[in-house]
């Protein structure tokens, strides 16, 4: 991996949420390469077209509510470019990724981490 940098998200990328407030075992999608799992209490994210969940943990930790039902990222991110193909294991499961796209880290450690597209990264995301 390359040198982690800190980001944050870019001025009118806000997306759209929906809490999973419901008795439920969660229900389980595929995306990414790789079998995802929701839980209850997490949230279903619409972000430009692009839906999948965010666990309850990180959304509290990370977004504000701008208007009923839209949220923007507040939360500073660490990230880099992968060298090689590879995988990360997140919260809700596994995300593949390729060579040149971006590992991101909502805590600079090694936890809640996720992987996206060079190109969805440059949309996104700005440095800090």
């Amino acid at each position: 991996m390359s040198e982690r940098k800190r980001y944050r998200r870019k001025s009118g990328a806000e997306i759209t949420a929906v809490r999973l407030d419901l008795e439920t075992e969660g229900f389980r999608y595929y995306k990414w390469g790789a079998w995802q799992q929701c839980r209850a209490g997490d949230w279903i994210v619409c972000n430009q077209g692009d839906t999948y969940t965010v666990s309850a943990g990180t959304f509290a930790a990370t977004y504000e509510e701008v208007s009923p039902g839209r949220y923007r990222k507040t939360g500073e991110v660490w990230a880099e470019v992968a060298e090689t193909d590879g995988n990360v294991t997140t919260q809700e499961g596994v995300t593949h990724y390729r060579a040149g796209d971006y590992v991101i880290y909502n805590i600079h450690d090694d936890t809640d981490r996720y992987a996206i597209s060079r190109e969805r990264f440059q949309e996104l995301y700005e440095p800090v």
